[in-house]
């Protein structure tokens, strides 16, 4: 049996580097297959849509699935089991980055399941595969005959010595001052995600325009793939949703100026929600038990629609919001430091309706998170985690392990801080943020949470970082829109854009961008960047009003941290005999010690909570690792007398000979030293066999020499002149 034939589309980026997509070998059971290869990185993308909507689906139920084959980097997994186990964090955070692009990007009306399968099974060090993961996963979906409003597809814009360029290797990544992954259709932006080092408002948006002429060429090849194949000519027809038009026109006849009303006046979210209800059972209450079971259902997804434009029209026409403020506006923050006694730094930040707890532990080295992938393996010494449980939004339901949601917000807050970090930072740093209320943008309260725990806990961050979320209602027949500061939860559900902007006084540092509508112009997101800078700020005076800086010290509790460097061949004698002595040290100076080897160097991190037990730790070290100065003064102690010198240790385990001619000037007839006497030496050097050589004589004053006698007044027989010595 011959292989099929397949068929394959190239571009190139600017740069010259190729990208190609292929279809019709792998996977031909699946609805859509595309293996996208770059360089040695191959990545294969399924996808497969039911043909109906399960009863009662009335959404859309997209699953997005990344997995990173170990296989594919010629590495074997190291947990117990040596398979590919749960996905780890950054395979989660790029399936986030896929799906925040693809979901809306489906019809509304659209509710059979969907599953996208990303795998990567080939990976070349030089090109990274989740900037590749969009663009297979469209291209999988623009091979079939599912409805779909795209194609689309993902980039990484990195901004290297003033430069923008695309999809770096991993190496150049780490030298980038810019690094966002942008996702976009041919005529709109979708998405937007990453961090920076402090940069402007206008450098952000020249990133993004960057990027999308970027994407437009990927999108490009993916139409000319997909026009190639019959089958995606004429997409499948579906019915996953029926409708009533008389219920419609007679809800939103009885129910628009009520929920109009509600709106415009100032609420708290669960009194809205309350008051909202009651509208919507004031007109069901109109019908039997009977006409209810059959309207209710109908009448429920209308007055959604209702909800959501009664509330965006109110905005446009009168800019008053849901909770009475301007569009402008933040609402009341407040917030303490030192809460928890037992944690290292702590903090409570409070905006509006929407709370976040959170504790900073410093910890060693040992306590660094290890990340291990196809493409990285290192420890991570600093980390943030999110938790949002149900109580926060006033619900009872499962507890179901770490969320997607929550890996990407806590990664969010984690990149808007890092950069804030310094390099000699010594401590392992984990923050956790727990959501105790949520109305609107917890991540961003993780942020400020996080700063002022950080600062609490007197870690030298170099600058304090706020967070704001940034909403959009936009009106197309009227062409009006209205950005909105610091939105409510609602004002994210029924809004067209959820904009999360974090930075310093000086610039940004994160963001996080997705948009529900097509066609979303430049100057509206300059527009929305320029206030959000407008609220970040505003918010970053309230942080500093309750500290301004970070403490002095550590608490009293916290580690102590102190670094040594010492030569790599001492590390074998730090650590001992089966870890016999660095185990000991850390027994007897209650201390943890890490080493760690560099190049040619050991780092060696103490820490402790008593400082004079760390420097009892770094004084046992530095005997066992001492290394003695030529020209060096030393207090020695002396272990051993015999009859031509003594032994004397000028450290534990380092002695040295002070032969008695090198005890003093005069002539030493017998060593005047008992073994454990102490006595002051300085080390020479080392002998032709590398014995050390100690004299004390050298630190005696030196007897003046006897002027020499005319050889006529010498003694008969007397023909030399006297010695010197």
């Amino acid at each position: 049996m011959n292989a099929p034939q397949a068929l394959i589309e190239k571009f190139q980026f600017k740069d010259g580097r190729e990208v190609t997509i292929e279809t019709g070998r792998l996977a031909k059971q699946a609805n859509g297959s595309v293996v996208v290869k770059m360089g040695g990185t191959m990545l294969l993308a399924t996808v497969v849509a039911n043909k109906e909507a399960n009863p009662g689906v009335d959404f859309l139920p997209l699953t997005v699935d990344y997995r990173e084959k170990f296989y594919a980097g010629g590495k074997i997994p190291g947990n117990f089991f040596r398979r590919e186990a749960r996905p780890s964090d950054e395979e989660i955070l790029t399936m986030r980055l896929v799906d925040r692009v693809l979901r809306p990007l489906f019809p509304s009306d659209f509710h059979a399941e969907v599953q996208v399968m990303i795998s990567l099974i080939s990976y070349d060090k030089d090109v990274m595969p989740e900037t590749l993961a969009g663009l297979a996963a469209s291209a999988a979906i623009a091979v079939t005959d599912i409805p779909f409003n795209g194609p689309m597809s993902e980039v990484r814009v990195v901004r290297i010595d003033g430069e923008l360029s695309i999809n770096p290797s991993l190496e150049n990544l780490a030298k980038a001052d810019l690094d966002i992954i942008v996702g976009a259709t041919k005529d709109s932006i979708v998405m937007v995600e990453g961090e920076m080092k402090e940069i402007s408002e206008a450098e952000m948006l020249e990133a993004i325009k960057y990027a999308h002429e970027e994407i437009k060429v990927q999108i490009e090849a993916q139409e000319r793939l997909a026009a190639r194949i019959p089958a995606t000519a004429v997409k499948r027809t579906y019915e996953h949703e029926t409708h009533n038009e008389t219920i419609r026109e007679k809800v939103w006849a009885e129910t628009y100026d009520k929920v109009y009303e509600v709106a415009k006046s100032p609420s708290s979210k669960e009194e809205r929600h309350e008051k909202f209800a009651e509208v919507l059972e004031s007109f069901l209450a109109q019908y039997s038990e009977e006409e209810r079971a059959e309207v209710a259902g109908f009448a429920k997804v209308y007055y959604h629609d209702v909800e959501k434009e009664a509330m965006r029209q109110m905005i446009l026409n009168e800019g008053i919001r849901l909770d009475g403020r301007d569009p402008k506006t933040i609402r009341p923050i407040w917030s303490e430091v030192d809460y928890l006694p037992g944690a290292h730094g702590s903090a409570i930040f409070t905006r509006g309706e929407t709370q976040s707890l959170t504790a900073v532990t410093l910890g060693s080295v040992k306590d660094a998170n290890m990340v291990d992938s196809v493409a990285i393996n290192y420890d991570q010494k600093f980390f943030l985690h999110y938790n949002f449980p149900p109580f926060s939004t006033g619900e009872a339901r499962p507890l179901r392990g770490t969320s997607r949601r929550e890996v990407g917000h806590g990664n969010l807050a984690q990149r808007a801080l890092e950069g804030m970090i310094p390099a000699e930072n010594p401590y392992t740093i984990r923050i956790v943020s727990d959501i105790l209320e949520s109305n609107g943008s917890s991540s961003m309260a993780t942020v400020c949470a996080g700063t002022l725990a950080l600062m609490d806990a007197g870690v030298k961050i170099s600058k304090p970082v706020s967070g704001i979320a940034m909403g959009l209602i936009t009106d197309t027949k009227s062409g009006k829109f209205t950005v909105l500061s610091d939105i409510l939860g609602d004002e994210d559900h029924l809004g067209d854009m959820d904009f999360k902007v974090t930075g310093t006084a000086d610039g940004i540092t994160a963001c996080q961008m997705d948009i529900k509508i097509e066609g979303l112009s430049m100057d509206i997101m300059e527009s929305a960047l320029n206030q959000a800078r407008e609220g970040r700020l505003h918010i970053l005076g309230e942080l500093l009003k309750t500290l301004d800086k970070p403490r002095e010290d550590v608490k009293p509790h916290a580690p102590k941290m102190e670094i040594l460097e010492i030569a790599k061949e001492f590390i074998g004698a730090v650590i001992g005999p089966g870890g016999k002595v660095i185990q000991q040290l850390q027994k007897d100076t209650d201390t943890v010690i890490a080493i760690e080897e560099i190049g040619e160097i050991g780092r060696i991190e103490i820490a402790g909570t008593n400082r004079d037990k760390i420097n009892d730790a770094i004084a046992k070290i530095n005997e066992i690792t001492f290394v003695p100065t030529v020209g060096e003064v030393y207090n020695g102690t002396v272990v051993k007398v015999m009859d031509f010198g003594a032994f004397v240790a000028i450290a534990k385990g380092t002695e040295g000979l002070l032969h008695i001619s090198e005890i003093d000037w005069k002539r030493t007839e017998k060593v005047p030293y008992e073994e454990g006497d102490q006595v002051e030496v300085k080390f020479l050097g080392y002998d032709d066999r590398r014995k050390m050589k100690l004299s004390r004589k050298v630190l005696l004053p030196r007897p003046e020499r006897p002027e020499s006698k005319p050889r006529s007044e010498r003694p008969e027989g007397d023909t030399q002149a006297p010695s010197e010595n």
